[in-house]
């Protein structure tokens, strides 16, 4: 059901926006900019703002026909389309900038009427004004739209005396008075003219605010802002030429703010058509703020009851007492050159957005992309350039302050976690630069420079194993990928793999870890890792590393084995973890610890183990363990050798790392280390690979041998490495 007062595009968006663009700064400030600037250079800025705002209106109208508009104007373009946290970083900026808009254009309309009836006072004028306006707006949108037709009316008959009117030559009584008494004021640079220009042209935003009392926004806002923006292009190219015509005197354009009184034929007809569009100005910004506030209100980013809506037009009456009393402060504050460049920078920044939003949803092209109008995706990223440069070359600083007051409304808002009831963009924003990332990764095959772990745990149930869970995330940092896989029977049914997916995912979320969830089915746990590991993936982004925990039954021993094979003929590296039956976790052993790595040479194996090793050292969980490389040499002079190379190797390979070298006393190698290693908090052993001729009978005896060697050891990894980089580059200075 339509709520609203169903206007239509002349009444609704036309009228409010022609309105506001012919405006204070039109009557005011056109000799002043010429006076600063010159003739070309004012062509210049009209041309310049009038783009900008040009580019956001095209790109306005393709997203208001691409949705149903409802009430909030910009706000609700922006946040349905890049969402609710940054349409609230850029709908809260705005408000304030309409609501500060009001101020501007009452204290335009308050210094043009003193300038005529100096025994009036500019602030009283203006608070009586704005007082009259919040009342006639409280009380009725419809009628304070219908005032404006005679506004119009006011600035069309206005500008005819302008264009008919007689030069002012020096020899002008007028002219020789101010001339001789005015205080000539410094030149300004171009951008600072511009900032103070630039809301001549931001009436679109008049127009956008009244979306929700539109009969037909997809219809109203083109059409009524495109038209709106074309107007004032044409009378802001023409009044600056013929003014220069007629007042070829710089000076006097600087001091006399009603120059375009002096120059018409009917000077008095000059002040109605000033008067009038301050007014209207003021209005269009006094229905269009308190409306862009309730919406916001209604998405739950204000107080709500700041949404409530009054009448047959639901006219936001208590967010528009609150907009009279920001507007009050702003009258109180200063006039329009203190207050435009501040309004300039919140609206570049929020017609910047709206060209950004358009310009990607033409990149993205999805299926829900389908604007009756349709534009270029460049001319409206051209347009978010645009008012990103401007806003730089005004003032870096107000620049960076504007874009720190969204993102830190942005920030806020997203630690609320708010739920909003419709999709947007940035899912195919981060689809996009993510397909791109996989077809450049895809190009570039890895490389040890840039390696780093992309971890699949086949964990099952987290809280079974937790303790693989825990020492992946250890090892990712936050840095890498980490997927947990979870084998369900075969027959389950989808419902319960989503249900079991979701529930995964929901504990690692409370446990703090960041983790993809995979839930397959399988006919037992082994067939199913197997799978994992040869299907899992997509394209370059496929798991390199696996973790899994030890199975001690030798029931199962076989078919460890060809899950180990399995990773060796992928070539994928495989991490073995078996924990004690009497430790709870890697996290809880006592002490700083030690992690102790048992070195053979510089094989494949040590080099993986040394890149583990170093990854867990950089974790906060494992910080201050201490890494010790461990060696076994047959004889003392065998040891002083191994001692002299790991030294040099750990100076070379640049880690934080001690060194053990023991001499053989037995045959019992396993014993050496059980008994050195027994205090230890992670313990690094290599794994042989299958052999390829051999039986998987005989490497399932390796792997229980193996387990019955390493038995009464602490947390252990028993490791693989079968990928094809050569791990032990990583540790070599590059030449």
């Amino acid at each position: 059901m339509k709520s609203g007062y169903q206007f239509g595009w002349f009444k609704g968006v036309y009228t409010p926006s022609v309105l506001t663009i012919f405006g204070v700064v039109m009557y005011l400030r056109f000799g002043w900019v010429l006076g600063h600037v010159g003739l070309s250079q004012t062509i210049l800025i009209v041309l310049l703002a009038n783009a900008i705002t040009i580019l956001t209106a095209i790109s306005l109208s393709a997203l208001a026909t691409n949705m149903h508009v409802a009430g909030g104007g910009a706000y609700f373009i922006i946040s349905r389309s890049l969402g609710l946290e940054p349409g609230a970083a850029i709908g809260l900026p705005l408000f304030l900038a309409q609501t500060i808009g009001i101020s501007f254009y009452i204290a335009g309309f308050a210094e043009s009427l003193v300038a005529v009836f100096p025994q009036f006072d500019v602030t009283q004028v203006g608070v009586i004004t704005l007082l009259g306006l919040t009342v006639l707006a409280y009380t009725s949108a419809n009628l304070a739209l219908k005032s404006q037709f005679i506004i119009m009316a006011a600035i069309a008959v206005s500008l005819i005396s302008f264009f008919a009117g007689h030069s002012l030559p020096p020899s002008d009584p007028v002219a020789a008075d101010w001339a001789a008494g005015g205080v000539v004021p410094p030149r300004l640079p171009f951008w600072a003219v511009f900032a103070v220009f630039f809301p001549a042209v931001t009436g679109i935003e008049a127009g956008i605010s009244m979306s929700g009392d539109l009969k037909s926004p997809a219809r109203a806002l083109p059409l009524g802002t495109l038209a709106a923006c074309l107007s004032g292009l044409v009378v802001y190219l023409a009044i600056p030429i013929y003014l220069s015509i007629r007042v070829p005197d710089a000076d006097l354009l600087l001091t006399r703010p009603l120059i375009m009184r002096d120059v018409a034929r009917w000077g008095n007809l000059i002040l109605l058509g000033v008067w009038g569009a301050s007014l209207s100005s003021a209005m269009g910004a006094l229905l269009g703020a308190p409306r862009t506030l309730q919406a916001l209100a209604r998405d739950g980013l204000a107080p709500r009851w700041l949404g409530r809506g009054f009448g047959a037009g639901q006219d936001p009456r208590l967010a528009t007492c609150l907009c009279f009393a920001i507007a009050l402060g702003g009258i109180l504050a200063g006039g329009l050159n203190l207050i435009g460049p501040v309004l300039s920078m919140f609206f570049l920044t929020s017609y910047g957005v709206l060209n950004f939003s358009a310009g990607v949803e033409t990149l993205l092209d999805s299926p829900s992309w389908r604007p009756r109008f349709r534009a270029p995706g460049w001319l409206s990223l051209l347009g978010a350039v645009g008012c990103a440069g401007v806003m730089l070359m005004i003032n870096v600083g107000a620049t960076l302050l504007a874009l720190l007051i969204c993102a830190g409304i942005y920030f806020v808002l997203k630690r609320r976690r708010l739920q909003a009831r419709w999709g947007d963009l940035r899912t195919g924003i981060m689809m996009f630069l993510a397909r791109q990332a996989v077809y450049r990764l895809a190009e570039k095959p890895a490389d040890e420079h840039s390696w780093k772990p992309n971890l699949l745990v086949l964990s099952g149930p987290p809280a079974k194993r937790w303790y693989l869970i825990e020492l992946a995330d250890a090892i990712a940092q936050e840095n890498c990928l980490v997927t947990v896989a979870l084998v369900m029977a075969e027959d389950t049914e989808a419902g319960r793999l989503r249900a079991a997916k979701e529930a995964v995912t929901s504990y690692l979320r409370r446990q703090g870890v960041r983790a993809l969830v995979k839930v397959v089915t399988a006919p037992n746990p082994y067939e199913g890792g197997r799978d994992l590991i040869s299907t899992y993936g997509f394209g370059p982004l496929t798991p390199n590393t696996i973790l899994i925990g030890e199975t001690e039954a030798p029931a199962h021993f076989i078919e460890y084995a060809q899950l180990i094979r399995q990773a060796r003929i992928r070539r994928r590296n495989l991490v073995i973890v078996r924990q004690p039956d009497d430790a709870e976790g890697p996290a809880d052993a006592a002490g700083d610890g030690r992690i102790d790595l048992w070195w053979r040479g510089e094989g494949q194996n040590a080099s993986f183990m040394l890149t583990l090793a170093h990854l867990l050292g950089r974790s906060g969980a494992w910080s201050a363990a201490r890494l010790t490389l461990n060696a076994i040499a047959d004889d003392e002079a065998q040891g002083e050798a191994l001692r002299a190379h790991l030294a040099a190797f750990i100076a070379e390979a640049r880690i934080e790392a001690e060194h053990r070298v023991l001499i053989k006393t037995h045959g019992d190698v396993f014993a050496m280390i059980r008994e050195q290693s027994r205090d230890a908090r992670l313990v690094f052993i290599g794994l042989r690979p299958p052999g390829d001729s051999e039986e998987v009978e005989a490497y399932s005896g390796y792997y229980e041998t193996l387990l019955r060697n390493t038995q009464g050891l602490p947390l252990t990894a028993l490791v693989l490495a079968g990928e094809g980089i050569d791990f032990g580059r990583i540790f070599q200075t590059p030449l």
